[in-house]
């Protein structure tokens, strides 16, 4: 599984780029976060921290 960013609920906020255990998660030019799934340790740490729910495990 790996944490994938619904890009229409992503706020730009960073808190999942700051909770990150892996820092597999950066903000694009768009200020929205991706998510470099080779770096993802599949852990949820963003899914628990992203104030809109626009992150899932998948």
């Amino acid at each position: 599984m790996v944490a994938v960013i619904n890009r229409d609920e992503c706020v730009g906020c960073g808190t999942c780029v700051d909770d990150c255990p892996s820092e597999a998660i950066v903000m694009d030019g768009d200020n929205i976060a991706v998510v470099d799934a080779d770096e993802c340790l599949d852990c949820g740490a963003c899914v628990d921290s992203c104030p809109t729910d626009a992150i899932t495990m998948e």
